[in-house]
Order: C-alpha cells, then structure tokens, then sequence
C-alpha cells in the first residue's frame, strides 16, 4: 500500500508542477501579448474554469498524499518528508499569493489596465515560485520513488 500511495503522490505532484510550469511557459506569456481587457476577462474565465474536481483532487491529493507516505513508506523518509514539505510550501504561495491577486483581479472592476497592473507581474512571480516548489516536490517524490527498497 505505501508504494500505491507513494507513486500516486507523485504523479498528483507531477500534475500539478506541469500545470503550474505550463502557465509559465506558454500560458501566462500568451495572454501577455493580449490587450488589457483580453488579459483580465481571460484570467476571470480561468480563475473560474479551473475551480473543478480534477484540479482539486491532484491539487490537493499531492500533499495529503505525500503526508500520508511519510507514514506508510517505511523507505527513505526523508526525500517524502521533503516533497512534502515543498508540496506544502505550493499550497501556501497560492493560498497566501496567488489567490488573493485572483481575488483582486475578480473585484477589480473593468479598468482593465489598472487592474492588469496590479495583478500580472506579481501573479507570474509567484506562480514562477510554485512552479519551481511543486517540481521539487515532484523530484523529491521521485527519489523516494527511485530509492525505494
């Protein structure tokens, strides 16, 4: 059982990294060459849409699973313990970050270059930041994986 819940939390995690890397890479710059009301309505339509079971089962599923594995993996502890700790980590940079400047953008009204300067650069900061949180989560997850007994 502890390897299912190992590998499942792994792959959560590689979900949620390659998510959060795809909006670097080609998400957030393709909406940055948009106007202004392009970008935010865009946002507002992706702040929405994302908001689904699929993307909170592995969302949420990496670090709970990860958590769970700290106790079931009688392996090597501390490369969980550290996906853990970084999955940990993505939670709080969107919860403390991101979703607040999503929040912002919802409520910002329809100027939409002021509530695009408020919002853009410091979003793609910290969602840069999980991205690179998330995918050592995953690598952690994959040594654990990889040095499994």
């Amino acid at each position: 059982m502890s390897t299912v819940v190992l590998v499942a939390a792994l792959i959560a995690a590689g979900l949620v990294a390659g998510l959060f890397y795809a909006y670097a890479c080609s998400v957030m710059p393709g909406l940055a060459r948009g106007d202004d009301k392009t970008f935010v309505e865009a946002m507002r339509g992706i702040n929405v849409a994302i908001i689904n079971p699929v993307f909170m089962l592995t969302f949420l599923g990496a670090p709970v699973l990860a958590g769970v594995a700290i106790f079931l993996n009688p392996g090597p502890r501390p490369w969980v313990i550290a996906g853990f700790a970084c999955l940990v980590a993505m939670l709080v940079i969107t919860g403390a970050l991101n979703i607040p400047l999503n929040n912002a953008l919802d409520s910002g009204g329809d100027d939409y270059a002021v509530v695009r300067a408020n919002f853009e650069a410091a979003w793609v900061r910290w969602n840069i930041l999980r991205a690179v949180v998330s995918t050592a989560g995953f690598g952690c997850l994959a040594g654990a994986v990889l040095t499994r007994n």
